[in-house]
C-alpha cells in the first residue's frame, strides 16, 4: 500500500515504473543502427509520467537528447542537474530567447528572422549557439516549407554565431498512409542530399517519431524521436515491438451500498440499476482527467473482475455496480494496469473515449500523486 506521505489522504495514484521506461528504451535502441542516435520526446510531464524522474531514468540509460515543448520545461531539467542536450521543438518568441543561452537549450528554428536574432544575441554574448530547423514536409504546422528549406538553410549557415546541429522534420499520418508518409522522407531526404553536395553537412538528421522508426526503417537518418512507445503504448494496431506498459492508474474503494432495483445513479440518472444489488464509490473523477465520456463505458478492475463504470463520471467520483460481489472499502481498483489475469490499457480506454493514447496519459491532472518503482 502506498505511503501516505507519498499519495495524501485520497487514495488515488499513478504508479510508474521505470524499469519498464528502461526496458522500452532499450528495445527502440535494439531496432537502429549502431551510430543513430536517439532523442526522447519528455514534453508535457513526459506525457503525463513526470518530466524529471522520467528524464533521469532516461540519462542514466544513455539517452543522447531529450525533447521538450517549451524553454520552461527546459529550464526544469536543467535546474534538476541534468545535463543532456535538449531540443525545444516548439518556437520561441525573440524576446524570450536570453534563456537559451543561460541554460544551453537548442532552440528550433523556422525562418531567417528569428535565426538572426539568436546570432545577434551569440555574437554580444561572445558564445555559439547551436540549432535545429524545421522543414515543413506536409505536417502544415511549424516549419520552413520543403521548398523554402535549401534557401533558409544556406543563409543561416552563413551566420557567424549560430550553429546548424540538426535538420528535422515530421510525420502528421505515418499509422493510416504510407505513400504520403514515403514521399515525406523522399522530399526530406533530397534536400539533406542537396545540402550535402552544396557543402552544408548537418550532423543530426531526424524525422522518425514512434511509429516512423518502427515502420519506416528509411526514416531514422542519424537521429530518431521517439515519444509514445517509450511509454510502453502502441501509436497503431498490429506493431510486432514488446513494449512494457509504464503507468498504472489505481484507486481504492471508498464507499459501499446497496439499493434497489430501478434506482438511479449519479447525474441525470443515466444508469438505472436492473436488481438489487452494491453500488461502490471510488475516489477519482474527471476532475483528475478520467475521461468523462468513459460514462457507462468504461471497465475497472475490482477483485480481479472487470466491471463497468455505472453512470455518469463526476468531478472527484466515480460509481460501479458490483452486484453479487463483496468488495470492501479500501480494496484496490484499477483503472489502468492488472489485476490478477485481468488488464486495462490505455489504448483500449483511448479508443472506448474516441481519442488517442496520448490525450489519455497526459490529460491525467497533477492532483494524481506519481508514485515511481522501483
Amino acid at each position: 500500500m502506498p505511503d501516505k506521505n507519498k499519495i495524501g489522504y485520497r487514495p488515488t495514484w499513478a504508479e510508474v515504473n521505470l524499469d519498464n521506461l528502461e526496458h522500452n528504451f532499450k528495445k527502440i535502441r535494439s531496432l537502429l543502427r549502431p551510430k543513430t542516435k536517439t532523442m526522447v520526446t519528455v514534453k508535457a510531464d513526459a506525457y503525463g509520467h513526470g518530466l524529471i524522474p522520467v528524464s533521469k531514468r532516461l540519462v542514466a540509460s544513455g539517452v543522447d537528447f531529450l525533447g521538450v515543448a517549451s524553454i520552461d520545461e527546459g529550464i526544469k531539467l536543467r535546474k534538476a542537474g541534468i545535463k543532456t542536450p535538449i531540443l525545444v521543438l516548439g518556437l520561441t518568441l525573440k524576446k524570450d530567447i536570453q534563456p537559451l543561452f543561460d541554460f544551453c537549450l537548442t532552440p528550433t528554428v523556422c525562418d531567417e528572422d528569428f535565426a538572426s536574432a539568436l546570432d545577434r544575441r551569440a555574437g554580444r554574448l561572445n558564445k555559439r549557439l547551436a540549432v535545429h530547423i524545421k522543414v515543413d514536409t506536409g505536417m502544415g504546422r511549424i516549419g520552413v516549407l520543403h521548398e523554402d528549406a535549401f534557401a533558409l538553410v544556406k543563409k543561416i549557415h552563413k551566420l557567424k554565431s549560430v550553429i546548424i546541429e540538426g535538420i528535422f522534420t515530421h510525420f502528421p499520418f505515418a499509422d493510416l498512409n504510407r505513400k504520403f508518409t514515403d514521399f515525406q522522407i523522399h522530399l526530406f531526404n533530397k534536400l539533406v542530399a542537396e545540402l550535402k553536395k552544396s557543402g552544408i553537412i548537418i550532423p543530426l538528421v531526424h524525422a522518425a517519431n514512434s511509429i516512423g522508426l518502427i515502420d519506416y526503417k528509411d526514416s531514422h537518418f542519424t537521429m530518431v524521436r521517439p515519444g509514445l512507445v517509450i511509454y510502453g503504448l502502441h501509436p497503431k494496431e498490429g506493431l510486432e515491438i514488446n513494449l512494457k506498459p509504464v503507468l498504472s492508474l489505481k484507486t481504492r474503494v471508498i464507499f459501499i451500498k446497496q439499493v434497489p432495483a430501478g434506482y438511479g445513479i449519479s447525474y441525470g440518472h443515466a444508469y438505472i440499476t436492473r436488481r438489487l444489488t452494491r453500488i461502490v464509490t471510488l475516489p477519482i473523477g474527471y476532475g483528475d482527467g478520467y475521461p468523462r465520456n468513459l460514462s457507462n463505458l468504461a471497465r475497472v478492475l475490482i477483485g480481479g473482475r472487470r466491471l463497468c463504470i455505472s453512470g455518469r463520471i463526476c468531478m472527484d467520483q466515480i460509481m460501479v455496480d458490483v452486484g453479487r460481489q463483496k468488495p470492501k472499502v479500501g480494496d484496490e481498483v484499477v483503472l489502468i494496469g492488472r489485476q490478477g489475469k485481468q488488464k486495462i490499457t490505455v489504448e483500449e480506454l483511448a479508443a472506448l473515449s474516441g481519442t488517442i493514447p496520448y490525450e489519455i496519459v497526459c490529460g491525467l491532472g497533477s492532483r494524481i500523486p506519481r508514485i515511481y518503482t522501483p
